[in-house]
């Protein structure tokens, strides 16, 4: 751990007096607790209104007379424009502060996801849809950015995987409600209703949400905002990093854009059906984010991300390309579904992975960055899943995510080992 001899003390009279120790070099307690809670409260909300889209896809192409592509489309919309919101709140985080992105964000996607109730034709869906993405887009690196900045070194992976979890925990709350309470209030007062919580996030975030001290030191004593040229001289890093993250995030959502559609419109299960069996997959998520971190706190963040990659590969192939061959194996589906849902835990590991690879000048400006644009990409995948599987079929196109998801923890193996490292250790 650094001493605090070793960081730069900042002007007299700013916040964050260089004698006093820095929130990540003290014991683990109360402080660390409501920062994760809270980071968690913004993300499982920020998710669950990416991803509740994709569950409630059906009944709103019944309403709005959508053509599988022109539902891609709208699914697509949002994805890229988390790559804008990505670029945007990366540099206001690093500018302004992580607290204050968290909230203005978590205020966006809760605007869009009610809006989305209002949609009365394609193009209406697709600009909801966009707020939305915008909003979620940019909430991710302030979140973890400020995780990875205040919590003991020694944890941080596991604390990072803490408040990731409420992305499988999201999409669980997404496969309820597209299972249940849509069928039973529709899908209009479903969006509507699943804006409520980002109102009690935005308040809880501004009252008891502390601001990073890290950020606060490393702010004053540079006296200026993120500079680019400083991504430029970590660009090695930052290209390995950003091809990583891209491989995953093309498994991740060759997986998930489709897959309650397809269960649901390919293989003939009931909304319900196909909710209770994306359900699965997110117990699966859930266990593997909570695990990872200890793992990787245990034996390093490339083996933990290289085992959990290929687990998420393994259980994608019976569900999709297997399905024929599966299902005559009573439970082998479910339990297929549950190992692809466990080895999205990598994504608990990719905040701490770059956040250690990465000064603190440019963390959130590199994670949002790193996270959305490659998820901007994703504009592109629902659309190509709609064409290829109209030519190849939908089990063999989204079987894809699995030949990604085995190169993206092939790779990770390029990247340094940061388990242990200070937080503050490029500053």
């Amino acid at each position: 751990m650094e001493p605090v001899a070793d960081i730069q003390p900042p002007e007299p009279g700013v916040p964050g007096n260089p004698r006093e120790l820095l929130m990540n070099q003290r014991a683990a307690g109360a402080i660390h607790l409501r920062i994760v809670a809270l980071a968690f409260a913004a993300w499982i909300f920020d998710f669950y209104d990416l991803i509740l889209y994709s569950f409630l896809l059906v009944p709103v192409a019944r309403e709005l007379h959508l053509t599988p592509e022109q539902s891609s489309i709208a699914l697509g919309a949002s994805l890229l424009m988390t790559a804008l919101g990505g670029v945007i709140f990366g540099f206001l985080g690093d500018r302004f502060g992580r607290k204050p992105t968290i909230a203005a964000t978590v205020a966006i996607y809760g605007v869009g996801t009610a809006l989305c109730g209002l949609s009365h034709t394609l193009p209406q869906l697709i600009v909801f849809r966009s707020i939305t993405g915008l909003g979620m887009g940019g909430g991710w690196a302030p979140g973890q950015s400020l995780v990875a900045e205040s919590v003991p070194a020694e944890r941080r992976a596991r604390y990072a995987a803490y408040v990731q979890t409420g992305a499988p925990l999201g999409v669980l709350l997404a496969a309820a409600a597209g299972g249940y309470l849509a069928p039973a209030i529709g899908w209009r007062l479903t969006f509507m209703v699943s804006a409520i919580p980002a109102v009690f996030v935005v308040a809880a975030v501004l009252k008891w949400m502390p601001e990073s001290d890290v950020w606060q030191r490393t702010r004053t004593s540079l006296n200026r905002g993120v500079d680019l040229r400083a991504i430029l001289v970590h660009r090695r890093i930052f290209v390995l990093l950003f091809v990583v993250v891209l491989l995953n995030s093309e498994a991740y959502w060759f997986t998930y854009t489709w897959m309650p559609g397809y269960l649901e419109l390919k293989r003939g299960l009931t909304a319900a059906g196909a909710g209770r069996m994306m359900m699965k997959m997110q117990v699966g998520g859930v266990l593997g984010y909570l695990t990872f971190g200890r793992v990787a706190d245990r034996f390093g963040r490339r083996p933990a991300f290289c085992a959990y990659g290929l687990l998420m590969a393994a259980g994608t192939i019976p569900p999709t390309i297997l399905w024929s061959s599966a299902r005559a194996v009573p439970g082998l589906i479910s339990a297929a579904m549950f190992t692809a849902g466990f080895g999205t835990g990598i994504w608990a590991g990719v905040a701490p992975m770059i956040a250690e690879l990465l000064p603190t000048r440019i963390r959130n400006t590199s994670l949002g960055l790193l996270l959305n644009v490659t998820r901007g990409f994703q504009f592109f995948t629902p659309i190509l899943i709609a064409a290829l599987g109209a030519r190849f079929g939908f089990g063999a196109t989204l079987s894809l995510g699995a030949v990604f998801s085995t190169l993206g923890a092939l790779m990770v193996w390029i990247l340094p080992e940061t388990r242990g490292r200070s937080i503050t250790a490029l500053d």
